[in-house]
């Protein structure tokens, strides 16, 4: 197999320095348009949402050990209950959304705080307006929901969500970023591969190299 020196990497580099630089170049251009001016910008907001007795939690009486085990046990069946189409329907209609329940659970995400008895609901939404407004009535179907299909009474809001005002999606930086080191990738590859296509001679050093023959003299060009 056929060995490339450091030297021959060098001269091939920057014999396509303009190939690579122009391919790094288009590769961010590219990437830019395409972040801030293609891709639409998604929002996050979220609500969070208590489980548990919180005027237990005041009373002079204490809870039991049971009690509070049986809350946190309790809290992941209420994060499968939200995600329910009987719950996503009555969300889609008090609000007229423009969503199937498909489409809807893919913007709901619920997340189950570890040892606590604490959910988090967080919604996507290209609008960050229409975000915090999915997320809040989530939040109000589901406490109506779980009265009256468990009959509990012991869920509270404990954040209302906001619009955002930063989106979380696109990333164009980051975007730019990963684009820069594709398009240098990719640039070096196609050096290389002109490279290792081309088998003509060009040089002195191509008759020894592929001829096996010693250069005895070389005929200059002359300009006319």
């Amino acid at each position: 197999m056929e060995e490339i020196s450091l030297r021959e990497i060098y001269f091939i580099l920057k014999k396509w320095l303009w190939l690579i630089i122009g391919l790094l170049v288009i590769s961010m251009l590219i990437s830019a348009v395409i972040s801030f001016f293609v891709l639409d910008k998604e929002y996050q907001a979220h609500t969070t949402l208590m489980v548990g007795r919180p005027a237990d939690y005041i009373s002079d009486r204490e809870l039991s050990l049971s009690d509070l085990n049986l809350n946190q046990r309790l809290v992941s069946t209420y994060g499968e209950l939200i995600k329910t189409r009987t719950v996503a329907d009555k969300v889609i209609d008090n609000l007229n959304l423009p969503y199937t329940y498909g489409s809807l659970r893919g913007k709901l995400n619920v997340k189950l705080v570890q040892n606590t008895e604490i959910i988090s609901i967080t919604v996507n939404d290209n609008n960050p307006v229409m975000a915090a407004e999915i997320a809040n009535e989530t939040a109000q179907v589901f406490m109506d929901t779980v009265k009256d299909i468990m009959k509990v009474e012991n869920v509270q809001v404990i954040d209302v969500a906001e619009p955002p005002v930063n989106s979380i999606s696109p990333r164009p930086m980051l975007n730019i970023a990963i684009a820069a080191v594709l398009g240098l990738m990719l640039g070096v590859f196609a050096a290389f591969l002109i490279e290792f296509l081309d088998n003509t001679i060009k040089t002195p050093e191509d008759v020894e190299k592929h001829l096996g023959l010693p250069v005895l003299g070389a005929i200059p060009m002359v300009e006319d």
